[in-house]
């Protein structure tokens, strides 16, 4: 809709708006009847009228008028009195007539309580019976609504005092000002709290209607709040306080689920962070588990069936909102075993059909297969990186958007075998060649007729290979037939120095290994439907085989399926905190469109990042 005109430094009022409404809306209305609706509806008299009325008071508000006067009844009686000796004149006549009209007289009584009225906060009186031997207390008033107070309360072991174990960043209580963890609670609304149990407290408060009395000791000195700098996390794993035992108070807890961007508002507390989702306009803090306290949890895990329950201390901790209590237990969790498939590079002089350079073909070793072989398969690098824990809890992160004229980032494709990686790897190198490429491999064998150094293979000798395993330069190697194959990291780097985009698919450990400032991976995890869709979309489909050195192609076979899907499950439980995006390949075209669509959106829109990308 086009704007309005209007003068020069002149900013339309909201009346100005709805009587200019029906001309701007008449070219976009197709219907008559439509027209006419639109017509009558923003021509009504008694709109406009109370449009004027909240244009008027919007101007008072910000004017913030103050009374000239507030005894307008006791001047309308004077001024009456006055003019009674003086009536001969018509216009007194008609003046001390409007003056002695009763809604007249009305409206001047209703004017003077309203400026009478004192509408600044009132402070409760001072209590009469302070013990002068008693600690300096403070009397704090809070208006009690829909809104949790945001703050918990726990009795001190050695000395039986009520204290406010935790205020909630964003929430009512901190908002204040006036309530400080520590402040000994004396008082609630007149009554003594010291010989009263925190349930017993929670009920009183539960029953206060409007404002909330509070008397406490305070524990420190005020002091002006610190401007903390914004710290963003991104989950890395599912929470729920409601399953979570071991939480000071369930109703305080934030739940979230894996890949939620959060801002953390508080970590004074080493075990329990304060946090809100990032963009909620809702300043309230929740309690989450902090890294270290996670990442013990983590580590800690253990069958159920060999681990009995494991306690923390008994001290509890009761939220001012709630009458539940929240006991600070937690249990063990479960490991979970997981296997990956292995692959190898078919190496078969006679395999014909359309070839493209950095595709290797793939299959899958059966258990039978892997218990009578000998042959070196195709492995992944080790490093003592990998080798260590890897405990997914929380990751920093930063808005990251790609500026003109830098480098793309690495697309990294994991997946099962047979999942269809090269397929959409196939699909997005044709339908755009000058936007999308993949890395030349390297490897010791001799080059055949045919090939050429470059194109197929960069073709190395087998002493130089070595080398460069040594030297840390692939991301990838194994050996096969007495040849190494790998891919070198500085295959990525020549195609993303060309401002394309490098299409990489890798074993899902080694993700970490790719994810730094320099590459920047953006990480998609391709997994496949149920066995039910696979047996339906891939009943024309081959794959090849591991009986025999040729790498002949077979018919998919209902083992094959399952172990997709169960492949599928063990990556995805194992790195699914790395994905940034999950295709299933349902249907070919639908994925590719989708996996488009993303890279499409990475290209253009702003991401969240880890920091440490954009700060090394």
């Amino acid at each position: 809709m086009p704007a309005l005109a209007t003068g020069a430094g002149h900013e339309p009022g909201l009346y100005e708006l709805l009587a200019a409404l029906p001309s701007q809306l008449q070219p976009h209305v197709s219907r008559p009847e439509d027209n006419t609706f639109l017509q009558d509806m923003f021509g009504e008299r008694s709109l406009h009228s109370l449009v004027k009325i909240h244009e008027r008071l919007q101007h008072f508000e910000k004017s913030k008028p103050v009374p000239v006067q507030d005894n307008a009844t006791t001047l309308a009686h004077e001024l009456s009195e006055e003019l009674e000796g003086k009536s001969a004149n018509e216009e007194i006549k008609e003046l001390l007539k409007l003056l002695t009209k009763l809604h007249i007289e009305s409206l001047l009584k209703v004017h003077d309580t309203v400026a009478l009225k004192n509408y600044d906060p009132e402070l409760p009186p001072l209590p009469d019976d302070i013990d002068d031997d008693e600690d300096s207390v403070k009397i704090i008033r809070l208006v009690k609504n829909k809104e949790p107070l945001g703050a918990t309360i726990m009795r001190d072991d050695h000395t039986g005092a009520i204290l406010v174990a935790r205020i909630m960043r964003g929430g009512a209580a901190d908002r204040s000002g006036l309530i400080h963890v520590g402040d000994e609670l004396k008082e609630v609304n007149g009554i003594p709290v010291e010989d009263k149990k925190p349930e017993e407290i929670i009920r009183i408060l539960a029953q206060s209607q409007g404002a909330i009395t509070f008397k406490v000791v305070p524990a420190v000195k005020e002091e002006a709040p610190t401007k903390e700098p914004k710290v963003f996390v991104k989950a890395l794993f599912d929470y729920d306080p409601k399953n979570d035992n071991a939480i000071p108070c369930k109703e305080a807890g934030l739940a979230f689920k894996k890949g939620t961007i959060l801002q953390i508002m508080s970590q004074d507390d080493a075990t329990w962070w304060q946090a809100k989702f990032e963009g909620d306009a809702n300043p309230r803090a929740g309690l989450i588990p902090s890294k270290q306290f996670q990442e013990r949890r983590f580590a800690m895990r253990r069958p159920v069936a060999t681990l009995p329950f494991q306690r923390t201390s008994s001290r509890r901790s009761f939220s001012l909102d709630a009458t539940q209590t929240c006991v600070t237990d937690y249990v063990s969790l479960d490991d979970v075993a997981v296997e990956f498939a292995e692959e190898i590079e078919e190496d078969d002089e006679n395999s014909s059909g359309f070839h493209l350079a950095g595709f290797r073909r793939s299959f899958r070793l059966s258990r039978r297969d892997k218990k009578k072989t000998n042959k070196s398969m195709y492995e992944c690098k080790k490093s003592e990186i990998y080798d260590t824990a890897d405990v997914p809890t929380y990751e920093e992160v930063t808005p990251y958007s790609r500026q003109s004229g830098a480098k793309h980032r690495l697309v990294v494709l994991v997946g099962p075998t047979s999942v269809g990686l090269n397929e959409l790897k196939r699909k997005l190198l044709i339908s755009d060649p000058q936007h999308f490429s993949v890395t030349i491999p390297h490897t010791s064998r001799a080059k055949r007729n045919q090939e050429s150094d470059g194109v197929e293979y960069h073709f190395i000798s087998k002493s130089l290979f070595e080398t460069d395993i040594q030297n840390n330069k692939f991301i990838e190697f194994g050996e096969y037939k007495g040849n190494y194959y790998g891919t070198s990291l500085d295959s990525i780097r020549s195609v993303l120095s060309k401002n394309k985009v490098c299409l990489l698919d890798v074993q899902p450990h080694m993700i970490k290994h790719l994810r730094t400032a320099e590459f920047k991976p953006f990480v998609v995890f391709v997994k496949p439907p149920t066995i039910e869709k696979l047996r339906e979309t891939r009943k024309n489909g081959r794959v090849i085989s591991s009986k025999d050195d040729k790498g002949s192609a077979k018919p998919f076979t209902e083992e094959d399926f399952e172990e997709m899907v169960n492949t599928a499950q063990s990556i995805e439980l194992q790195h699914g905190h790395l994905f940034e995006k999950v295709i299933v390949n349902d249907d070919l075209s639908t994925a590719f469109g989708e996996l488009r669509l993303a890279l499409k959106k990475v290209e253009m829109e702003t991401h969240w990042v880890p920091v440490s990308w954009t700060h090394s």
